[in-house]
Protein backbone atom coordinates (compact mmCIF):
# COMPACT_ATOMS: atom_id res chain seq x y z
CA UNK A 1 0.00 0.00 0.00
CA UNK A 2 1.75 3.48 -0.94
CA UNK A 3 1.19 6.33 1.55
CA UNK A 4 0.15 9.05 -0.52
CA UNK A 5 -1.10 9.93 -3.69
CA UNK A 6 -2.43 12.91 -5.64
CA UNK A 7 -5.38 12.70 -8.19
CA UNK A 8 -5.36 15.79 -10.40
CA UNK A 9 -8.39 16.65 -12.21
CA UNK A 10 -10.45 19.31 -12.92
CA UNK A 11 -13.83 17.19 -13.26
CA UNK A 12 -15.18 16.83 -9.68
CA UNK A 13 -17.59 13.30 -10.43
CA UNK A 14 -13.55 11.54 -11.56
CA UNK A 15 -11.88 13.13 -8.41
CA UNK A 16 -15.04 11.52 -6.32
CA UNK A 17 -14.88 8.12 -8.38
CA UNK A 18 -10.88 7.64 -8.03
CA UNK A 19 -11.21 8.65 -3.82
CA UNK A 20 -14.12 5.89 -3.80
CA UNK A 21 -11.89 3.14 -5.88
CA UNK A 22 -8.70 3.99 -4.66
CA UNK A 23 -10.31 3.79 -1.18
CA UNK A 24 -12.28 0.48 -1.94
CA UNK A 25 -8.95 -1.26 -3.51
CA UNK A 26 -7.21 -0.29 -0.07
CA UNK A 27 -4.30 1.27 -2.82
CA UNK A 28 -3.31 4.52 -0.01
CA UNK A 29 -3.49 5.54 3.26
CA UNK A 30 -4.04 9.52 2.04
CA UNK A 31 -5.27 10.87 -1.36
CA UNK A 32 -5.03 14.47 -1.89
CA UNK A 33 -6.85 15.59 -4.86
CA UNK A 34 -6.48 19.17 -7.39
CA UNK A 35 -8.61 20.39 -9.87
CA UNK A 36 -5.33 21.68 -12.22
CA UNK A 37 -2.10 21.40 -12.27
CA UNK A 38 -1.59 24.34 -10.88
CA UNK A 39 -3.04 23.68 -7.44
CA UNK A 40 -0.28 20.69 -7.29
CA UNK A 41 2.47 22.96 -8.31
CA UNK A 42 0.96 24.92 -5.26
CA UNK A 43 0.79 21.75 -2.65
CA UNK A 44 4.41 20.62 -3.62
CA UNK A 45 5.80 24.36 -3.30
CA UNK A 46 3.78 23.89 0.20
CA UNK A 47 6.26 20.86 0.90
CA UNK A 48 9.43 22.21 -0.96
CA UNK A 49 9.37 25.84 1.11
CA UNK A 50 7.85 25.17 4.51
CA UNK A 51 9.65 25.14 7.70
CA UNK A 52 9.90 20.91 8.65
CA UNK A 53 7.31 21.46 11.86
CA UNK A 54 4.63 22.51 8.96
CA UNK A 55 5.94 20.06 6.21
CA UNK A 56 3.77 17.40 5.40
CA UNK A 57 5.40 14.37 6.63
CA UNK A 58 5.25 12.61 3.72
CA UNK A 59 5.10 13.29 -0.24
CA UNK A 60 3.29 11.56 -2.47
CA UNK A 61 4.77 8.44 -4.44
CA UNK A 62 2.28 8.59 -6.94
CA UNK A 63 0.05 11.26 -9.40
CA UNK A 64 -2.80 10.18 -11.25
CA UNK A 65 -2.72 13.22 -13.58
CA UNK A 66 -5.42 14.10 -15.97
CA UNK A 67 -4.27 16.14 -19.41
CA UNK A 68 -7.54 18.45 -20.28
CA UNK A 69 -7.68 20.94 -17.41
CA UNK A 70 -8.52 24.72 -17.35
CA UNK A 71 -5.82 27.18 -15.82
CA UNK A 72 -2.91 24.70 -15.86
CA UNK A 73 -3.36 21.34 -17.87
CA UNK A 74 -1.50 18.13 -17.85
CA UNK A 75 1.43 18.35 -20.01
CA UNK A 76 2.53 22.23 -18.52
CA UNK A 77 2.49 20.93 -15.07
CA UNK A 78 4.92 17.97 -16.23
CA UNK A 79 6.84 20.33 -18.53
CA UNK A 80 7.12 22.44 -14.85
CA UNK A 81 7.60 19.25 -12.72
CA UNK A 82 10.50 17.58 -15.21
CA UNK A 83 12.68 21.45 -14.17
CA UNK A 84 15.43 21.15 -11.82
CA UNK A 85 13.11 23.11 -9.40
CA UNK A 86 11.15 20.09 -8.22
CA UNK A 87 14.29 18.18 -8.66
CA UNK A 88 14.10 16.41 -4.91
CA UNK A 89 10.20 15.14 -6.45
CA UNK A 90 11.27 13.23 -9.50
CA UNK A 91 11.66 10.07 -7.95
CA UNK A 92 7.31 10.04 -7.78
CA UNK A 93 5.94 8.39 -10.32
CA UNK A 94 2.94 9.94 -12.83
CA UNK A 95 0.11 7.72 -14.41
CA UNK A 96 -1.47 9.80 -17.01
CA UNK A 97 -5.15 9.17 -16.78
CA UNK A 98 -7.11 10.73 -19.41
CA UNK A 99 -10.55 10.42 -21.77
CA UNK A 100 -7.91 10.30 -24.85
CA UNK A 101 -6.62 7.53 -26.19
CA UNK A 102 -4.61 9.79 -28.47
CA UNK A 103 -1.43 7.70 -30.16
CA UNK A 104 0.42 11.27 -30.29
CA UNK A 105 -0.29 12.08 -26.31
CA UNK A 106 0.69 8.45 -25.21
CA UNK A 107 4.11 8.82 -27.87
CA UNK A 108 4.81 12.70 -25.89
CA UNK A 109 4.01 10.93 -22.73
CA UNK A 110 7.61 8.69 -23.17
CA UNK A 111 8.96 12.50 -23.13
CA UNK A 112 8.62 11.99 -19.50
CA UNK A 113 10.76 9.76 -17.31
CA UNK A 114 8.19 10.23 -14.33
CA UNK A 115 4.86 8.74 -16.36
CA UNK A 116 5.38 5.18 -16.02
CA UNK A 117 1.72 4.42 -17.74
CA UNK A 118 -0.86 5.87 -19.83
CA UNK A 119 -4.62 4.80 -18.95
CA UNK A 120 -7.92 5.39 -19.75
CA UNK A 121 -10.84 7.15 -17.90
CA UNK A 122 -12.50 5.73 -15.69
CA UNK A 123 -10.13 4.35 -12.90
CA UNK A 124 -10.97 1.08 -11.94
CA UNK A 125 -9.96 -1.50 -8.86
CA UNK A 126 -8.49 -3.95 -12.28
CA UNK A 127 -6.54 -0.86 -13.25
CA UNK A 128 -4.97 -0.51 -8.98
CA UNK A 129 -4.53 -4.31 -9.36
CA UNK A 130 -2.14 -3.65 -12.71
CA UNK A 131 -0.45 -0.88 -11.01
CA UNK A 132 0.34 -2.38 -7.83
CA UNK A 133 2.17 -5.47 -9.44
CA UNK A 134 3.67 -2.49 -11.90
CA UNK A 135 5.03 -0.40 -8.64
CA UNK A 136 5.89 -3.83 -6.98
Amino acid sequence: MLNQILCVDDDPITLMLCKKVITKASFTNEIFTFQNGQEALQYFNTIKYSNNKDKPSLKPELIFLDLNMPVMGGWEFLDHFITPEYAEFHSIKVIILSSTIDPEDQEKSKNYPMVIDFLSKPITVIMLEYLKSKLG
